[in-house]
Order: structure tokens, then C-alpha cells, then sequence
């Protein structure tokens, strides 16, 4: 019923993975998943690198960080673009099936996250940075081929939903515990330690619907999910290097 919605050619999908089943109990066509998958991780490629491009012309260009940290007017509009994606997170979650919309949602969503990344890379050391970086590039790509490897023979990770989802309230209390009552750099060390740990998490359970729940038509809100988790799982580890590079 959804194959109208995936403009694919066979030997597109047969390039990405075949007629190859991902998982024993795979019921659906597999070329038709496996199409949906490359559409998914090309829509995430498209964004990381907007992401990249937005936060290196944040950090080289200095009067864009220096007008951020210096101005009043600057400090209002970190804030504005802070809450920009959460604000565009409840239309796009609504529009996420509705083309063209879905898309330009999808847009505004990554710029504004993107340059709230820059902003904090612009005021962190290279090295930081860069070590971050790499660390992120190492463990999404491990946790992604593990997540794949483990569904081929049988396992599942929906059981992590409502365990991931305690921790991540745990985690945003103790965030905002840290904002009005701030412990020290141990406590922001386990802070960022934590979130990594939760979005790693995260990156498996993702992965995991990826490949077997989400539907032909819910590429956007896919692509939004796991992107979001390779963010935070960089600006978290970013939090960890910074506190001991303190």
C-alpha cells in the first residue's frame, strides 16, 4: 500500500541491501525496507552536513559569536534560536507525512539546531571539539552497525522506550537542577557522562525502528529522531571534555 510513496528503482534498493531479509521474523517486502532505509540515513547525511557547514561559519566568522556574547540584542536572539527547534518539533511531528511542508520544516529545524552548535563549538577549544567529534563519528557508527547485526539475527530493543525515557526525564531535571543550583565540574562530568550513556541508547533504539516500525511514509520524523540523538550525543560529549579540560 505505501508503494507509491518510495520512488525508488530496484536496482537502487538492491545496491543498498538487496532482497536480503533484515531481521528472521521480516514479513514486508525487504527491498521496499531497505529503499526506506537509504532514504532515511541520506536525509540525516543532508542534515549533519548542513550542521557541519552552519557551525564552521559560526566559529570562523568571530564577530557572529562575538555580537552572541556581547550584545544584548545578541543574548535575546540565542535565546530565540535556542527554542526554535522545539517550537518547530510540534509542526513538523504534525506535518512530518505532508510534502512539501515536511521538508521545509525539517530545514528550519536543523539550521537553527545547527547554529546553536556552532555557538557553543565557537566558545570551546579545537581540540575539544574535534575530539568530540571524532569520538561521536566512532560510536554512532559502531552502535549503528552493531544495531543491524544484532536485529539479522534476532534480537530486539523496543524494550529500551520506557527505560530510555526515565532517564531522559532523570537527565532534564538534573539538568535543570544544575541551572539554579550549580554543583561543581564533577557534577557537570556525570551529567555529560550520563547523556552520552542515554543517547547512545537512544541511537540503538532508533536504529532498531528504523529497520523494523517506522512506516514507508514516516522517513522525516526517522531522519529527525536519530539525527537528534547524533547531536546530543556529541554536545554531550562535548560537555564531558570541556569539564575536564577545566
Amino acid at each position: 500500500m505505501y508503494q507509491w510513496n518510495l520512488p525508488y528503482r530496484k536496482d537502487d534498493v538492491e545496491a543498498a541491501g538487496g532482497s536480503r531479509p533484515l531481521y528472521p521474523t521480516m514479513l514486508e517486502n525487504p527491498e521496499l525496507r531497505w529503499g526506506f532505509i537509504r532514504k532515511v540515513y541520506s536525509i540525516i547525511a543532508f542534515q549533519l552536513l548542513a550542521t557541519v557547514a552552519v557551525a564552521a561559519t559560526v566559529v570562523t566568522v568571530h564577530p557572529i559569536a562575538l555580537f552572541f556574547a556581547t550584545t544584548s540584542a545578541g543574548l535575546a536572539l540565542y535565546i530565540v534560536i535556542v527554542i526554535m527547534p522545539l517550537i518547530v518539533l510540534c509542526p513538523l511531528y504534525y506535518y512530518h507525512q505532508k510534502h512539501p511542508v515536511n521538508y521545509l520544516l525539517l530545514g528550519i529545524f536543523t539550521l537553527a539546531l545547527a547554529f546553536v552548535v556552532g555557538l557553543t563549538c565557537a566558545f570551546t577549544n579545537g581540540k575539544v571539539v574535534l575530539e568530540s567529534a571524532i569520538l561521536t563519528t566512532v560510536v554512532v557508527l559502531s552502535l549503528t552497525l552493531y544495531t543491524f547485526w544484532a536485529a539479522k539475527r534476532g534480537y530486539d530493543f523496543n524494550f529500551l522506550g520506557p527505560f530510555l525515557f526515565g532517564a531522559l526525564i532523570v537527565l532534564i531535571v538534573f539538568g535543570i537542577i544544575q541551572i539554579f543550583f550549580p554543583l561543581g565540574r564533577i557534577s557537570v562530568m556525570i551529567y555529560g557522562c550520563l547523556a552520552s550513556i542515554i543517547f547512545c541508547g537512544y541511537i540503538v533504539y532508533d536504529t532498531d525502528n528504523l529497520i523494523k516500525r517506522y512506516t514507508y511514509d514516516e522517513y522525516i520524523w526517522a531522519a529527525v529522531s536519530l539525527y537528534l540523538d547524533i547531536i546530543n550525543l556529541f554536545m554531550s560529549l562535548l560537555t564531558v571534555f570541556r569539564a575536564l579540560q577545566r
